[in-house]
């Protein structure tokens, strides 16, 4: 009678019971061990108990017989021992009744009489059912009892092939290798199997997580449709608020509607308000909310609220100036407050306040050189630098500064940005940017009176618009760039006393302005410029 054929019968799967020379198996396995590593084998058994085999495995015919399901039951003595007047007969009754033996091994375990004893009689009961290794501690000539290695042969030894459960040993290997033992499964296929279901659990997983994630965005959906308040300001600290600050920005100053934005800059700083105190919120919200601030300061400033503008501005100055002495070097926190800096400065400049303009500005200039510092390839670290250069070129230039310095200002800006250019050719933004830079050229090169240069500056700056204009001609900001270079170079024809070649260039950027208020009735740049742009075309009319 096979191996197979027999353990299949042991365990009530057919065969001739009369066949068998001990009592049916009762017990997957006997596990005999140290009472010291008794932690160890209380996580073995239950482990062992537990184990599902891979479903594809169940049912194969082996060496041990039917593959189960689970191999259980697994007995331990301390845990399966029932109420006997003799131990030595219960321990023997199970090892009699165990397909397998597994021996827990270590110093102790070889030094313990009573685990040498159960190998013993083990072997001399079943000697063709396996007994199965586990090496816990101890080097193996340390740790394998003396019976365990004793083949019956007089002074023949052989060291078992062990699953090592060593630190730096077979890892969960250790435990499939038991798997292997008391199943009569290859252990590649063991392992190949496990492998498979557990990747099938992850993908299980991670489908239920994307399932979850899909019903929780419906949630969302629905809840901000219900106007459900809780649910709507979680929306927005998730996402409302950064789209906000992002996509949604970039959209509406594309085509000069930034209006619409004062409801969603009011919504997205109520959900701050409501969180209470400020100073429990993480470093991450709290520098959303002054991004936020920043960027309601810009739109109340466009819309002439320059007092609450002002408000915005310094609240936002105040949390990311903390923000930043936390982290010193942190570059993401140096350019947020970068912002701040700029845009107080640039409240006092347009109030014509170039004195209390001039710190904010030089703090900028100073932020935007420590950026670069950390990454000199970073490209908007570059970029930051050549806005504050330019700062500085429309500051000293305003404040009628010495023109030597007013030039080297604005040659540094213009020489900035076009490295940033160099580096992003395809970048429309970053050649407009190189555009306004080419501009204040141009206007620190008149207030030298150097005409002729200055027009070429303007020229090139037109170039670039015109070319910007060409791939987004709804874009508002280019349509802004392109009003002021027209208005510009008219202004540069009537200096060199052509005012006939004034006329078309001035006429084209009336136009536009026109347009670009249409846009944004509220925009007071756009109000302020049709006012110059109408008294300067006044003049040329009156002379042609």
């Amino acid at each position: 009678m096979g191996r197979a054929a027999k353990l299949a019968t042991d365990f009530g799967e057919g065969g001739d019971p009369a066949a068998d020379v001990g009592p049916p198996a009762r017990y997957r396995a006997f596990i005999s061990y140290s009472h010291v590593d008794e932690t160890v084998a209380r996580r073995l058994h239950r482990w062992l108990e537990t184990y599902r085999i891979p479903a594809r495995l169940v049912g194969q015919i082996t060496e041990e017989g039917t593959v189960p399901r689970r191999l259980s039951p697994i007995f331990r003595d301390r845990n399966e021992l029932p109420a006997s007047s003799s131990l030595d007969d219960a321990v023997k009754a199970a090892l009699a009744e165990s397909a397998s033996l597994i021996v827990l091994c270590s110093p102790d375990a070889a030094r313990s009489r009573w685990v040498g004893e159960e190998i013993s009689h083990f072997r001399a009961t079943h000697p063709d059912r396996p007994v199965l290794a586990a090496l816990l501690r101890g080097a193996p000539e340390d740790a394998f009892p003396a019976a365990l290695i004793d083949d019956g042969e007089a002074e023949r030894k052989r060291e078992p092939v062990a699953a090592d459960f060593r630190k730096g040993g077979d890892g969960k290997l250790a435990r499939l290798k038991l798997v292997a033992g008391l199943s009569g499964v290859a252990l590649d296929e063991i392992v190949q199997r496990d492998a498979q279901r557990q990747l099938r659990r992850v993908m299980a997983i991670t489908l239920g997580m994307i399932v979850s994630t899909l019903i929780l965005a419906m949630l969302l959906i629905v809840a901000l449709e219900a106007r459900n308040e809780a649910e709507r300001q979680r929306q927005q600290a998730e996402g409302l608020i950064e789209f906000m600050l992002t996509d949604l920005r970039s959209r509406l100053q594309g085509v000069g509607r930034l209006d619409i934005l004062g409801s969603v800059n009011e919504r997205a700083l109520a959900y701050y308000g409501a969180q209470g105190d400020l100073g429990r919120l993480p470093s991450s919200s709290l520098e959303r909310r002054a991004r936020v601030l920043q960027a309601m300061g810009a739109d109340d400033q466009r819309r002439g609220a320059v007092d609450m503008a002002l408000n915005e501005y310094r609240e936002a100055h105040r949390t990311t100036r903390a923000l930043l002495a936390e982290k010193p070097n942190d570059a993401q926190r140096i350019f947020t407050h970068a912002q701040s800096e700029f845009f107080l400065g640039y409240v006092d400049y347009q109030r014509g306040r170039y004195d209390a303009a001039r710190p904010h500005f030089q703090a900028y200039l100073d932020l935007a050189r420590r950026l670069v510092a950390i990454d000199p390839h970073d490209v908007r670290a570059l970029r930051e630098y050549g806005y504050a250069q330019g700062n500085m070129c429309s500051l000293e230039l305003s404040s009628k500064a010495n023109m030597a310095q007013v030039l080297g200002a604005c040659r540094g800006a213009l020489s900035a940005m076009k490295k940033v250019a160099a580096a992003r050719p395809a970048d429309a933004e970053v050649r407009n940017d190189l555009a306004n830079r080419h501009a204040w050229m141009a206007d620190a090169l008149r207030a030298s009176g150097r005409m002729r240069e200055a027009l070429a500056e303007r020229q090139e700056q037109a170039r670039i618009v015109d070319d910007l204009l060409r791939s987004d001609p709804i874009n508002a900001g280019y349509r802004q760039s392109w009003m002021l270079s027209r208005y510009s170079i008219a202004m540069l024809y009537v200096d060199l006393g052509d005012k006939q070649a004034a006329w078309q260039p001035a006429r084209e950027a009336r136009d536009a302005n026109a347009l670009l208020i249409a846009t944004d009735p509220q925009n007071q740049d756009w109000r302020h410029w049709r006012q110059r742009i109408a008294d300067s075309f006044r003049g040329l009319s009156k002379e042609n």
